[in-house]
């Protein structure tokens, strides 16, 4: 199990990052494979990770590094709720 007071925003972007950019581009991860990565399968060492992920993802879209993507739209990462996944920038 994660140790929690160990895992740094540093971690969780460093690992969003290289699953994002292994998925490669027009595809996305799902938050709790990042989660899953860092705090192994059982969901007592995932579980808690969840609100640090979608911190990490949100300041890493502002940065512009991912997007985050709800029902396959890019979203505000200021103001969005539910579900959602995080990709790399599309390139238009």
């Amino acid at each position: 199990m994660a140790d929690l007071d160990k895992i740094r925003d540093a971690e969780l972007a460093t690992v969003m990052l290289a699953l994002v950019a292994e998925r490669g581009p027009d595809k996305t991860v799902c938050p709790s494979e990042v989660a899953r990565a860092i705090g192994g399968d059982h969901p007592d060492g995932w579980g808690p990770l969840m609100q640090p992920v979608r911190r990490a993802a949100v300041r890493l879209a502002k940065e512009g590094r991912v997007v985050i993507y709800r029902k396959g739209k890019p979203v505000d990462p200021e103001d969005f709720r539910g579900v959602y996944r995080i990709g790399l920038p599309r390139e238009e």
